[in-house]
């Protein structure tokens, strides 16, 4: 997998909650838009990820429903010293299904590809 950047988007007025472990084989806790967006910064600055992960508070999709919704735009990784490309690769969205993953890491995990060396 060609590695890649991520701005991941939590819609903060989407009410509902899921039961999620943290990471694989975590126990599972209840999370809320906020505690999503609080958990994934958490992840992204204890993975030194913060050159390849951006989050953002923002509309998700599904805003009609209960949420929590989250979505993903996927960007290619330049090489070191390029400019940064603001045009979208690939994009996940996390509508009404949260709660289907394995753990709340795998947003991040499923989508970020592998980091180059």
């Amino acid at each position: 997998m060609t590695p890649r950047r991520l701005v991941i988007t939590v819609c903060p007025r989407e009410r509902g909650v899921v039961m999620l472990p943290i990471t694989r084989g975590g126990r599972r806790v209840r999370l809320d838009a906020a505690s999503i967006m609080k958990t994934l910064s958490a992840l992204v600055a204890e993975r030194e990820l913060g050159e390849r992960v951006r989050l953002r508070e923002g509309c998700a999709g599904g805003c009609s429903g209960s949420g929590p919704n989250v979505s993903v735009e996927i960007f290619p990784l330049g090489r070191p010293g390029e400019r940064e490309d603001h045009v979208a690769v690939d994009w996940k969205t996390y509508v009404y299904s949260l709660g289907t993953l394995d753990c709340l890491a795998a947003v991040i995990d499923d989508n970020l590809g592998r980091a180059r060396r």
